[in-house]
C-alpha cells in the first residue's frame, strides 16, 4: 500500500525546530504510521483529529484511541481488521532524555497494537469518522497467555520472572521494581499474567534501607516509560525516606479584569507561566467523606486471622491515627482528619491513664475481616506476607487502609498543557488559594494545596495543541490540623431511650 498523501492539510502546529517551544501546548509528532498485516505502512497523521494515550496506577497496561476522519476508505484498502500496529513518537519540544519522550516507534521504542475499530459514523458523502482503539503489546499478550508455574524468592524477583517469561507476557520493556522484604513460594494456578502479579501485589511487603519492613501492598501498572511494581510509599519518598522531587508545580490562576503581563515579561516567562497554570480544576472527592471511609475500614478495621495449621485465631485492630506514622505519605506525615471526639462513647487510653471519648479511629468493628492464614505451607514458618504468621492481621489492616486512603482520599482532576515527561506515579505540587474574601495575601489552602501523586493521566493531542488531563491524589496534609487536648464531644448526652407499645 503506497503511503497516503491524504486530502487534508496538516494543521498540527510544530516548532521551527524540534528543540524550540513556540507556545505551551506545542508538541512534536512527525508521523503516525499504521502497519497492516501485509507489512505495508501508511502515515495517517493527517487523518487523525484527536489522539489519546491513557495510563494509570490502577491499570496494568497503557491504552489509547485515535479519532479518524476517512475519505480514502482506509478501512477497506488497508484493510483494518484489528490486528494492525501503530507507531509514533510524541514529545514536548526541547526534551532529549528517553524518559521524557513517548517513544512507540519500531526503531527505538515499542509500537502499540490496534485491537478494535468502533464508533463508526457517516459524517457526509464520501467521508466517515471512526475510532481506532490500541494498547501495548502486553495488553494483548495478557489475554492470550496464562501462567501455570511455581515461583520462589522475593516478590519482586517473581514479578520480574512473570513479566519476562517468553511463553507468557514476554515484555521487552523497562521494569522498575521496588525491593520487597518477604520471600515465599507461590504456585500460580493457570492465571493470566496480570492477575498473577496482582495477587503478588497484595502479599508484597517493602524493604526499607535499614532492612526492616516498610509499607505493605504494591501497585503494578504500565506507563509510557515502562512497567512499575512499587508501593504507594515509594511514590512519595525514596529509599532513604526523603520526599521525591516534584516534577512540576501547578497553580490554579484566575485572571482578574485589567490584569495582564508586564511589558518586561519575556516569551520564555509567558510559556513557563502557561505550563504551570491549570486550565480547569475539579475536586473529585475529599477525605472528609467520613461515612464512606468508616465503612471501608480506613480509620478502624478489625482483622481476625484463623491459623489453619495450629487451629488458633488472633484479633488485630487497625487504628488510623495510632499507626499513621508507620509509613510515609504524600504531603508530610500529618493525618488528613483530626482525632477529635465524634460521639459520647469512651474508650480506655493508656497514654492518659484513663478514658477518652472516641474518635473516628476508635471503632474497629466498623469493618471486620476474617481471613485464613497458615504456617509451613511450603515448609517455611511464615504467614501470608512471608513474615511471622502473627503479623498477618496487622499488615492486612494497614494494606486495606492505605489503599482506601488513596482511592477515597483527596483527589483532584486537572487540565494542563501537555508535558511528555509527566507519567502516572510522579509527584507534582498544586497550589490552591483559600476561598476566603479575607485572604488578601493569597494564602494557600492547607488541605487541597501541596504535594500530589499523579494516579492517572490522559495525553491528548489535536490539530491545535497537546493537553493533559491528570487525576491526582494525596493521603495527608502538610500543616497538621489543630487538636485541642482533652476536648470533649460538644453538648449533653441525650437521655433515654423511651419505649412505648402501640395500641
Amino acid at each position: 500500500m503506497a503511503e497516503n498523501q491524504g486530502i487534508y492539510q496538516d494543521a498540527i502546529p510544530t516548532a521551527r525546530h524540534d528543540d524550540v517551544i513556540e507556545f505551551a501546548g506545542n508538541y512534536n509528532l512527525k508521523s503516525i504510521h499504521l502497519h497492516n498485516h501485509k507489512g505495508e505502512s501508511i502515515d495517517i497523521k493527517r487523518l487523525v483529529q484527536e489522539f489519546n494515550i491513557y495510563e494509570s496506577i490502577y491499570t496494568h497496561a497503557i491504552t489509547g484511541t485515535a479519532v479518524i476522519t476517512d475519505a480514502i476508505d482506509l478501512i477497506g484498502n488497508g484493510p483494518i481488521q484489528g490486528t494492525e500496529r501503530i507507531s509514533f513518537k510524541l514529545a514536548t519540544p526541547g526534551t532529549e532524555k528517553p524518559d521524557h519522550i513517548i517513544d512507540c516507534t519500531e526503531e527505538t521504542g515499542h509500537p502499540m497494537h490496534i485491537y478494535k475499530l468502533g464508533s463508526r459514523q457517516q459524517v457526509k458523502d464520501g467521508m466517515i469518522m471512526y475510532v481506532l482503539y490500541f494498547a501495548s503489546r502486553e495488553f494483548l499478550r495478557n489475554i492470550r497467555t496464562k501462567v501455570n508455574k511455581s515461583y520462589s524468592g522475593t516478590m519482586d524477583t517473581m514479578v520480574n520472572a512473570i513479566l519476562s517469561d517468553k511463553q507468557g507476557l514476554d515484555t521487552k520493556k523497562k521494569i522498575t521494581a521496588q525491593k520487597t522484604l518477604n520471600k515465599d513460594k507461590v504456585v500460580i494456578p493457570n492465571m493470566k499474567p496480570f492477575d498473577a502479579v496482582s495477587m503478588l501485589c497484595n502479599r508484597s511487603l517493602a524493604e526499607n534501607e535499614d532492612g526492616k519492613a516498610g509499607s505493605v501492598g504494591y501497585f503494578f501498572y504500565e506507563t509510557t516509560k515502562g512497567f512499575q511494581f512499587r508501593s504507594w510509599e515509594s511514590m512519595c519518598v525514596d529509599a532513604r525516606g526523603n520526599p521525591r522531587p516534584v516534577k512540576q508545580n501547578f497553580e490554579l490562576k484566575i485572571m482578574k479584569m485589567g490584569e495582564g503581563l508586564s511589558e518586561v515579561t519575556t516569551m520564555d516567562d509567558v510559556i513557563l507561566d502557561t505550563f504551570t497554570s491549570v486550565e480547569k480544576c475539579v475536586f473529585i472527592n475529599n477525605f472528609h467523606d467520613v461515612a464512606t471511609n468508616t465503612a471501608l475500614g480506613t480509620y478502624g478495621h478489625r482483622v481476625i486471622t484463623y491459623n489453619i495449621f495450629d487451629k488458633s485465631y488472633k484479633i488485630d485492630d487497625y487504628h488510623y491515627h495510632n499507626q499513621f506514622g508507620e509509613s510515609k505519605h504524600t504531603d508530610g506525615n500529618h493525618p488528613a482528619i483530626v482525632d477529635t471526639p465524634v460521639d459520647w462513647d469512651t474508650v480506655d487510653n493508656a497514654n492518659i491513664g484513663g478514658t477518652k471519648q472516641k474518635g473516628v479511629s476508635d471503632y474497629p468493628e466498623a469493618r471486620v475481616t476474617v481471613q485464613p492464614t497458615t504456617q509451613f505451607l511450603h515448609g517455611d514458618d511464615t504467614g501470608h506476607f512471608g513474615t511471622d504468621v502473627a503479623d498477618d492481621g496487622k499488615f492486612e489492616g494497614s494494606r486495606i487502609s492505605q489503599k482506601n486512603q488513596v482511592l477515597a482520599g483527596t483527589r483532584i482532576h486537572l487540565k494542563i498543557k501537555g508535558q511528555s515527561y509527566l507519567s502516572a506515579g510522579d509527584v507534582i505540587a498544586f497550589n490552591f488559594r483559600r476561598t476566603d474574601y479575607r485572604n488578601k495575601t493569597g494564602e494557600y489552602d492547607r488541605q487541597y494545596s501541596g504535594r500530589y501523586i499523579i494516579t492517572a493521566i490522559r495525553h491528548q493531542t489535536t490539530n491545535k495543541q497537546y493537553t493533559q488531563l491528570i487525576e491526582c491524589s494525596k493521603d495527608s496534609v502538610n500543616i497538621p490540623f489543630e487538636r485541642v487536648p482533652g476536648a470533649n464531644y460538644p453538648g449533653t448526652p441525650p437521655k433515654g431511650p423511651t419505649f412505648t407499645n402501640t395500641d
